[in-house]
């Protein structure tokens, strides 16, 4: 549906460090895929998908993802995904983005080489840069339940592409306890090969998740982090690190608790000092965009551009683009 997001939103140049390239599929791009594949989806038309994306519950979420999953069957089909995913991201003026990418899912279901989707992934990298200057690295996730010589082959795969744009080693899935100790070792491998780690916690479950990954990660950035607000000794524990969270707001409010944007916590974290950026997730599942995030978040607490530039700076900031680059976005900003 057309987004009600003011213009002022989508003008400000921004930096996203927290999407995922396979949530981030939007409809028309679906069709495109299942079209090409002749996979079945539940609807042949992009108004019928749209339909069929909008938010319910968590099990519909997985069914999508699943869907999304079955639709990608070679290189071409990741090229033009991340083609898609740039254009959209150019489209709100986001000129930078940090992507979570599952690569072992999809070498799992459908046998796609490692090296072979870096070259797709890379080959779209290249045409966003050259057709919108908008650039992004990537996050490459382990899923929390995999075992751990697939954990390891991953983070072996994110050393390799490290300065190729891999910017680091993720960590999603289910955040029950202890669930990310099997990992200790691609940890250690990507951290000796100066490759840092971001793990999604706090999100689902409480304080406890992110104490974990403090503790196995030590991560400049941790993915959502919203439950760090239970635990005062967290908070203090966060600031003293200077640890990056990652917010999600409509995500938050769609798979947590969390009844609306009002409720969300993301100004008390930062009434409280905490180093926080806005971020999209898995944006058309949450029928949202960045801007729309900035937008909706901005409403609900009453800032006013000022504060929104500031945001866009933190997550500015707090990327890995270089230097140089960074430089030239905080003159836009500016």
């Amino acid at each position: 549906m057309p987004s009600t997001c003011p213009q002022s939103f989508i003008d400000l140049p921004k930096v996203e460090l927290h999407v995922h390239m396979e949530g981030s599929i939007r409809p028309e791009t679906l069709l495109k895929l299942a079209k090409k594949n002749d996979v079945s989806l539940p609807a042949d038309t992009v108004e019928g998908l749209r339909e069929w994306y909008v938010f319910r519950d968590f099990e519909h979420f997985v069914e999508i993802y699943v869907a999304i999953s079955n639709c990608i069957k070679t290189p071409e089909d990741i090229e033009l995904i991340t083609r898609e995913f740039l254009d959209g991201q150019a489209a709100q003026n986001v000129v930078h983005s940090e992507v979570t990418y599952t690569a072992c899912t999809i070498k799992n279901l459908r046998g796609i080489p490692w090296d072979e989707q870096f070259d797709a992934l890379k080959r779209g990298m290249k045409y966003g840069l050259e057709t919108h200057g908008a650039t992004m690295g990537l996050i490459l996730d382990i899923v929390r339940g995999d075992s751990p010589d697939i954990a390891n082959e991953v983070a072996e795969w994110a050393v390799s592409g490290h300065g190729e744009g891999v910017l680091a080693l993720g960590l999603a899935g289910s955040e029950a306890r202890d669930a990310a100790r099997p990992y200790i070792e691609a940890f250690a491998h990507a951290k000796k090969h100066g490759l840092p780690i971001i793990p999604h916690a706090g999100e689902t479950q409480g304080p406890e998740s992110i104490w974990e990954a403090l503790e196995l990660c030590d991560p400049p950035r941790i993915g959502h982090g919203i439950r760090c607000m239970d635990d005062p000794a967290l908070v203090e524990e966060l600031k003293k690190r200077g640890t990056v969270l990652e917010v999600c707001p409509t995500s938050n409010v769609c798979l947590t608790p969390i009844a609306s944007i009002a409720d969300h916590p993301i100004q008390s974290m930062i009434d409280a000092g905490l180093n926080v950026t806005i971020n999209s997730d898995d944006p058309p599942m949450f029928n949202t965009t960045l801007s729309d995030e900035y937008h909706r978040v901005s409403e609900a607490f009453g800032w006013d551009m000022a504060m929104a530039k500031q945001m866009a700076r933190n997550a500015l900031e707090w990327s890995y683009l270089p230097d140089d680059a960074k430089l030239l976005v905080s003159s836009r900003l500016n």
